[in-house]
């Protein structure tokens, strides 16, 4: 808006004008940052210095954003039973059709352990059938895409 001053005109702005910039600075600001945000580390979580097989039976398949899940029974040692909990990406970066892993096939299962105590969780992992043939697309990677 001008404004006149001793018969000379000036550029101010108005305290909408001065919100408006305010909040579009705001914005591209908080978009900018979301994907920093958004993204973390499996290491916090998983030791990915290490590799850790296990067998199973697959008992449940949780297909969703922002992590998929694979669950496998097993047993240790002693025959008592472990709840094994693969991590994987999201449902939109998977590439497996909902076919190539059904509850209750068995599989052998490579990747990295968790660091929580006690726990017998994976994630980067590779999944074989019992005889050793690969399941999945790729290696080093589990992905998987409901039809």
């Amino acid at each position: 808006m001008r404004h006149a001053n001793n018969g000379k005109e000036d550029a101010r702005m108005t305290g909408g004008s001065r919100n408006s910039v305010a909040a579009l600075l705001a914005i591209a600001f908080l978009a900018g940052a979301t994907p920093i945000v958004a993204h973390h580390s499996a290491a916090a979580a998983y030791d990915e210095t290490k590799r850790v097989e296990a067998q199973g039976t697959v008992t449940r398949l949780l297909v969703r954003n922002p992590h998929s899940w694979v669950f496998l029974e097993s047993a240790d040692d002693k025959g008592q039973k472990i709840e094994w909990q693969i991590e994987m990406g999201g449902a939109p970066s998977m590439a497996w059709t909902k076919d190539v892993l059904t509850i209750g096939t068995v599989v052998k299962v490579t990747g990295n352990p968790s660091r929580a105590q006690g726990s017998h969780g994976l994630t980067a992992a590779t999944f074989t059938k019992a005889d050793g043939t690969p399941i999945g697309p790729r290696t080093g990677r589990v992905e998987y895409t409901p039809r």
